[in-house]
């Protein structure tokens, strides 16, 4: 079964930035879009940035210039470059394929507040 590890989440500041990275213990980005998603306190899970097999990506009009989604396949690792945050990205960020094949992971917590 393919696992996921979440990592870089933390307390930031309002126009801040954070990294986020998800490993992933098998090699899946040959067949699989791989997106990161979130979810916030009492609303439910949203796909906010996807890339795609041959590098083109796609991002949440929320997220949309402010989120870069990139991965290094050497390492089987998706990363997410997050700038400019703002107080509703506060949520708990995960990583899947772009149809959520697999367990969740533990996700990691992003809190943007002053």
């Amino acid at each position: 079964q393919v696992q996921f590890v979440e990592s870089g989440g933390g307390l930031v500041q309002p126009g801040g930035s954070l990294r986020l990275s998800c490993v992933v213990s098998e090699d899946i980005f040959s067949w699989s879009p791989m997106t990161w998603y979130r979810q916030a306190p009492g609303k439910e899970r949203e796909l906010i940035a996807t890339i795609f097999r041959l590098g083109n990506t796609n991002y949440a009009d929320s997220v949309k210039g402010r989120f870069t989604i990139s991965r290094d396949n050497g390492k089987n690792t998706v990363n997410l470059q997050m700038n400019s945050l703002k107080p509703e990205d506060t949520a708990v960020y995960y990583c899947n394929t772009a149809r959520g094949d697999y367990r969740w992971g533990q996700g990691t917590q992003v809190t943007v507040s002053s």
